[in-house]
């Protein structure tokens, strides 16, 4: 595996992710922004920031595998979500866990989460960037 992650002594410890990746492998790997589409396009759970979450992860997981990856080799991911405000965490968190869960992942590498104020098209929520590295 060409990722470690670690949480340092002296900064909090996040259950979601870890503070720090130690990225070793010979190859990077930047993926577009992930954003609720299915593989024809057509946008997953409209309106619904949970359901749109788990989809970003699924087609994270895709593209990963599309090139030998997998979770296990992203070291960073930034999530854009609109109109963000904390009491949204919570469907943010659960979508982590249903992809987490239907993928057979522990998705915790180092995250940034960023509000904005919109994407590409209204109907989206969040869009999720990963960077991986593979041996």
């Amino acid at each position: 595996m060409a990722i470690t992650l670690v949480n340092p002594n002296g900064l909090p410890e996040i259950d979601v992710y870890r503070q720090v990746s130690i990225a070793s492998g010979t190859k990077l790997v930047f993926l577009a922004g992930q954003v609720a589409w299915d593989a024809d396009g057509v946008t997953v759970g409209e309106g619904d920031l949970t359901a749109q979450v788990e989809q970003c992860y699924r087609n994270i997981a895709t593209a990963l595998a599309g090139v030998g990856g997998s979770f296990d080799d992203v070291a960073k991911l930034t999530f854009y979500v609109v109109d963000w405000t904390p009491d949204k965490m919570p469907a943010l968190l659960e979508g982590i866990s249903r992809a987490a869960a239907k993928l057979g992942i522990t998705p915790t590498p180092p995250a940034t989460l960023l509000g904005v104020a919109a994407l590409d098209v209204p109907e989206h929520l969040v869009e999720i960037e990963a960077i991986a590295t593979l041996d």
